[in-house]
C-alpha cells in the first residue's frame, strides 16, 4: 500500500529563526467533534513513516529519558552496563498524551481504491492500531466519491477516532490518478466528496491541503470554506502548493487567512522544526493546533520537548543514554512486529523491518559524533538482528567513554531516500 516516486528536499531553505512569542504558546487542547486532542500537536501522515510502530514510538517518547532525581536514564544502559537489560523497556508504560506531548497521531496515507477491494484480513494488516494509540485518524486519498465513502465506513468500523482525507500529497503517481493534491484543480469533485463521506460516517471528518496547484491557483481558503459548509470538523493546511513540492518556505500567512474565514478549528502544517517553531506559528497565525511530520523521524522528542517548552520556556536535550535507549526500543519494536508477522510474508517482513532500521539509523545519528561510520556500517547488514547488534556496539563504545553530555538534534528534515514518498 505504501507508495513510491518522489524525492524529498533534503534541507530546509533559507529557515526562518523564531524566538519564543512573548504571548503564544501551543494549546493544551483542540476539540475535533468530540474528540479531545491533548496537547494540540498533531503527528503528520507520512508514507513508509507513520506505521503503528512508529506512531507508538512518538506516543511513548518520554519513557526514553532520564527520569527526575535519577542518575540513569530508564531503563537505559550507563557506564556500569552489567546490570542492564536491554529489552528492559517502558515501551509497554502507560504514558499520557500530555506526557508524550503528542495529541494525535495519523496513519500513513492510505488508497481508498485499495481498502475497498482488499479482503478483510489485509484491511487488517494496513489498518492495525492499539489501544494506546488513540485518539488516531486514518488518512485516505482517492478521488470516486462513493469509492471513498466506502472506505470511511470501514475506517470507521475498524475503530478509528477519526477519518482524514489527502488533498495535499503532490507525488505523480497520486496526482497522475487525480488524488491528493490533484483534486485542487477540481472544486466541485471536492465537494462532492465532502458530501459522501460525510453522509457515510459519524466520527469526525477533517482535511489536509495545500494552497492550490500553483501560485495562480491558491484555493486554500475556498477550499476551507466548502469543508466547513458540508460539516467537516476540522481543516489541515501545508503551506505550501503543489508545484513546490517541499522547496521554500511555508507561506504562514495563509494559515492565518484560513483561521479568519472559518470557525472550525484550523492546523497548521509546513516548516516547524523546533519549539520556537511551533510557537511562532500559533502566535502569527492563531490557529487551533500545529502538525509536524518530516521533523519527527529526525527529532522524536520534538512533541515532548514543545510541551515542555509550553509549560516551561525551555526544554532539554536528549544524553547518549537516552537516545541509545530510544533507538534501541523502537528497534526492538519493529523486530517484534516483524516476529508476529513471520507466519505471512516472512522474506519480504525481514527486509522491509531491516531498510526501516537503516533509515531510521540514519535519521537519527545525524549530527552525532561517529554517526557517519555507524551508518556505513550497517548499511552493509542485512538482517535486523545484526543492525542492532552494530546500534549496541557504537553506542556501548561511547558510553564506556564517558560520553554523557546532551546533544541537540539539528534542526534538518529528515532525508528520506529518492524512492520514498512522505506527504507531511
Amino acid at each position: 500500500m505504501t507508495q513510491r516516486g518522489i524525492t524529498v528536499k533534503k534541507s530546509w531553505d533559507n529557515p526562518r529563526e523564531h524566538a519564543m512569542p512573548a504571548q503564544a504558546r501551543v494549546p493544551a487542547e483542540l476539540r475535533i467533534g468530540p474528540v479531545r486532542v491533548a496537547p494540540a500537536t498533531v503527528l503528520a501522515p507520512m508514507a513508509g513513516v507513520t506505521d503503528t510502530v512508529f506512531r507508538r514510538f512518538i506516543r511513548h517518547a518520554s519513557s526514553f529519558t532520564t527520569a527526575p532525581d535519577t542518575p540513569e536514564p530508564v531503563g537505559a544502559p550507563g557506564l556500569d552496563s552489567e546490570t542492564w537489560d536491554p529489552n528492559a523497556t517502558s515501551i509497554d508504560a502507560a504514558v499520557s498524551n500530555t506526557q508524550s506531548g503528542c495529541g494525535l497521531i495519523m496513519t500513513e496515507f492510505t488508497s481508498a481504491d485499495g481498502l475497498s477491494r482488499m479482503r478483510e484480513s489485509k484491511r487488517k494488516r494496513y489498518l492495525t492500531f492499539y489501544d494506546d494509540e488513540h485518539p488516531i485518524a486514518a488518512q485516505l486519498f482517492g478521488s470516486n466519491p462513493e469509492t471513498l465513502a466506502e472506505a470511511a465506513r470501514i475506517v470507521q468500523d475498524t475503530g478509528f477516532d477519526l477519518v482524514d482525507l489527502n488533498l495535499g500529497c503532490p507525488a505523480k503517481r497520486v496526482v497522475g490518478c487525480n488524488g491528493g493534491s490533484g483534486l485542487l484543480r477540481d472544486l466541485p469533485r471536492i465537494g462532492e466528496i465532502f458530501r459522501a463521506v460525510r453522509k457515510a460516517v459519524t466520527i469526525p471528518f477533517t482535511v489536509k491541503f495545500r494552497l492550490g496547484w500553483n501560485d495562480t491557483q491558491i484555493v486554500c481558503v475556498e477550499l476551507a470554506r466548502m469543508a466547513e459548509a458540508e460539516g467537516l470538523n476540522a481543516v489541515a493546511l501545508h503551506a505550501r502548493t503543489r508545484e513546490q513540492g517541499y522547496t521554500g518556505q511555508a507561506r504562514w500567512e495563509w494559515i492565518a487567512a484560513i483561521k479568519q474565514a472559518v470557525s472550525i478549528p484550523v492546523i497548521g502544517n509546513g516548516d516547524i522544526r523546533t519549539p520556537e517553531d511551533a510557537a511562532a506559528m500559533i502566535d502569527q497565525t492563531g490557529c487551533d493546533a500545529v502538525m509536524i511530520g518530516r521533523a519527527a523521524p529526525s527529532n522524536p522528542w520534538i512533541f515532548r520537548q514543545i510541551a515542555q517548552y509550553t509549560a516551561t520556556g525551555r526544554y532539554d536535550q536528549p544524553t547518549v543514554a537516552d537516545r541509545y535507549h530510544m533507538i534501541r526500543a523502537y528497534f526492538q519494536m519493529l523486530l517484534d512486529e516483524t516476529e508476529a508477522a513471520a507466519s505471512d510474508k516472512p522474506g519480504s517482513a525481514a527486509r522491509e523491518t531491516a531498510g526501516k532500521m537503516k533509515q531510521f539509523a540514519s535519521w537519527f545519528t545525524h549530527g552525532v559524533p561517529g554517526g557517519a561510520k555507524l551508518r556505513a556500517s550497517i548499511y552493509q547488514m542485512r538482517t535486523g538482528t545484526e543492525i542492532l547488534a552494530e546500534v549496541d556496539a557504537f553506542f556501548q563504545e561511547r558510553l564506556a567513554a564517558g560520553d554523557t553530555e546532551p546533544e541537540p538534534f539539528p534542526t534538518e528534515p529528515a532525508e528520506f531516500p529518492a524512492d520514498s514518498l512522505v506527504c507531511d
